[in-house]
């Protein structure tokens, strides 16, 4: 099993697979997963000749379950230990929900050299709470409440979510599969409570807007119209606003978990973004 070890002694697992000269294309999973939420673009990726790495967020999947760290600034220094010890030059970040902020955050700090595009897919930046600040974000009491859930009965709280909001298995007419809602829960079920309580903060009320502001490699914000999860109007519409080289893409009728349901649009376009 592949892991780096950060300075506070934190053991990352990733995935590393592919040509070691091909360009690196980095996958940022979203909350409560990990890496293997990303396996159908990596075996797409992998199939068109590219290097593909994924890692668990600390407190996820196989990576070390601390009781510290839940928070951007270490999300992002774990990541850039990962780029670090794998030298990675020229990469591309592929960030989902949760993974959207994580690799804003890296990226915006990234050594030069580090990164040549950012994909933002379904991603939580700029910042999701409702404020005076941002009046379109979501009340308090929305995340107040998966806390509260996640502390009651997390197992169930990890059925309900997959099989509701997350794929819009809830719309009328929807397919329902059922692979994806037991992977989804399987996912969260390998990481830490504490750390999938702690990152509901981290991804809900870190404010990306400077983050934004600073990348300036070219940046593909792709969201769907339909994303119970993370709603485009107080995420994508605003974020791509702030970028100085963002492409905004949006899919009419798609569910936040839209790389899972239809990778067969996404990753076409994921690709297209890559190599143009």
């Amino acid at each position: 099993m592949s892991t780096i070890t950060t300075r506070d002694g934190t053991n990352i697992f990733y995935k590393d697979w592919g040509p070691r000269g091909a360009t690196p294309i980095v996958f940022h999973h979203g909350w409560p997963l990990s890496a293997d939420d990303w396996d159908n673009q990596m075996l797409f990726f992998l199939a068109k000749g590219y290097r593909v790495i994924a890692h668990d967020r600390r407190g996820h999947g196989r990576s070390t379950q601390t009781s510290e760290g839940h928070e951007m600034d270490t999300y992002a220094a774990d990541v850039a230990a990962l780029t670090d010890a794998l030298d990675l030059k020229g990469a591309v970040h592929i960030g989902h929900s949760t993974g959207g902020g994580e690799a804003a955050h890296y990226v915006a700090r990234a050594k030069p050299g580090r990164v040549s595009k950012l994909i933002m897919v379904g991603a939580v930046p700029p910042v999701m709470v409702k404020s005076a600040k941002n009046p379109g974000g979501l009340p308090i009491e929305v995340f107040d409440n998966m806390r509260t859930a996640l502390a009651a009965n997390r197992a169930q709280f990890y059925i309900d979510v997959p099989t509701g909001p997350f794929y819009g298995f809830n719309r009328p007419g929807a397919k329902i599969v059922q692979g994806l809602i037991d992977n989804w829960w399987r996912q969260g079920m390998m990481g830490a409570a504490n750390a999938h309580y702690e990152c509901i903060k981290a991804f809900s009320e870190t404010d990306f807007t400077d983050d934004l502001k600073q990348i300036t490699v070219p940046t593909l914000v792709a969201h769907g119209t339909e994303d119970q999860i993370v709603p485009i109007a107080d995420s994508a519409l605003l974020a791509v606003k702030l970028l100085k080289h963002g492409t905004l893409k949006t899919y009419e009728g798609l569910p936040h978990g839209m790389l899972s349901t239809h990778p067969e649009k996404l990753n076409p376009d994921l690709l297209a973004f890559i190599k143009s």
